[in-house]
């Protein structure tokens, strides 16, 4: 990536491509086994996608805050749900559900082929959108909308991550899912029991499987200025 020669994209100190090696080992350790989803991470510069005052931070295997009352989601989940989005083979495309900072975005955009993000804040899908100019990733769609509500005009989508817990399953989101496409999402009450869920429609029917315990923000419906 051409890009990855602007010293601000490429870092220094404890946004160095070193610190960032560290990350990348630290997931491995944590399980994380897919070299596509690590060559993503390591490829893509966490520290843009907070404040400069939390830049440090950055390659801690640890959420942020992004402001809004939302976070900037740890490594290890950004990385656990880009791999359950590959495992059964590469999207050509996805409906991502939380937009956010723009990093799990970025993250799928390099991975899969086409990406639609909806952001119900609209202060933060301005920066997103800022972030991936400069990352030269444009194979993203943003739109500023409900996220409860999908983005129905380019469905059905191949995979569909959703980046926030509903307490249920959100039905439109179901209705806009491919055959043999799956959903990765985060389910249960703010402050209790959340799952992170992989959902497959096959030969019509939902097939769920639980892949680990899960602690997100809550998915609220509705879209801001």
């Amino acid at each position: 990536m051409p890009v990855q020669r602007d010293p601000l994209i490429r870092g220094s100190g404890l946004t160095s491509p070193r610190v960032r090696e560290r990350l990348i080992e630290r997931l491995q350790a944590a399980g994380i086994r897919d070299a596509r989803v690590l060559e993503a991470i390591r490829r893509t510069p966490r520290h843009l996608f907070v404040d400069e005052a939390l830049a440090g931070r950055a390659y801690e295997d640890t959420a942020l805050p992004i402001g809004h009352g939302q976070t900037l989601s740890q490594p290890y989940t950004v990385a656990r749900m880009s791999e359950a989005i590959l495992r059964d083979g590469v999207p050509g495309k996805v409906l991502e559900i939380g937009t956010g900072s723009g990093y799990q975005t970025a993250i799928l955009a390099h991975l899969t082929n086409q990406v639609f993000s909806i952001e119900r804040i609209k202060a933060l899908q301005d920066q997103a959108r800022e972030r991936l100019r400069l990352l030269e990733r444009f194979n993203v769609r943003l739109r500023h909308a409900d996220g409860w509500q999908g983005w129905s005009a380019h469905a059905p989508y191949d995979a569909i991550l959703v980046a926030a817990a509903p307490d249920t399953l959100p039905p439109r989101l179901v209705e806009q899912l491919a055959e043999g496409g799956r959903m990765v999402i985060p389910v249960g009450p703010q402050g209790g029991t959340q799952k992170l869920l992989m959902i497959r429609r096959e030969a019509g029917e939902l097939r769920e499987q639980v892949l680990e315990p899960a602690s997100f923000v809550p998915l609220i419906s509705g879209a801001l200025a």
